[in-house]
């Protein structure tokens, strides 16, 4: 089962119960931790769930302050909390060209390859924040990286 997220003193583990394939935490120079391959994950598969405590908007507000926090939006009200009973998907760090997305399906947030994943490559996700929240710069290195984990501002178009 994975530790507990918010502890600082254990080295996080995948939970073999939501991925069928082998993964490991260990330090990742984007962020902290990271998720690594250890084997090939072809192109389409499931990598690994997100799981975590349910919460409501209300809590979801009030766990938003904190200095490291896993909250992932499952819809409108519902907001996983991956530091409480999480997989080890809460440690898949974000990039701007990613090898892995986000699909939420029947309220589960399954984390997919988009593309074959090699062993010992970092597992990446777009986290995709709202260009209206506050701009949390972003670390992932990656030649397309547009310098933020929030998804830049579209201009608006004029009707003609």
């Amino acid at each position: 089962m994975a530790k507990n997220s918010t502890s600082t003193t254990q080295t996080p583990e995948i939970s073999p119960r939501h991925t069928r394939f082998r993964l490991i935490v260990r330090p990742s120079p984007i962020h902290r931790w990271g998720v690594y391959a250890e084997e090939v994950i072809p192109k389409g598969r499931k990598v690994i769930e997100y799981t975590g405590e349910r919460i409501s908007r209300r809590e979801t507000a009030r766990r938003a302050g904190r200095t490291l926090n896993y909250l992932f939006t499952l819809d409108s009200y519902w907001t996983i909390d991956g530091g409480v009973g999480g997989s080890g998907a809460e440690f898949i760090n974000h990039s701007c060209t990613p090898n892995c997305y986000a699909w939420i399906q029947k309220g589960h947030i399954l984390y997919m390859a988009a593309r074959d994943i090699l062993p010992g490559e970092e597992l990446t996700v777009d986290y995709r924040f709202d260009p209206d929240v506050p701009k949390v710069p972003c670390g992932c290195g990656s030649t397309g990286c547009r310098g933020t984990i929030n998804l830049l501002k579209q201009p608006k178009r004029r009707k003609s």
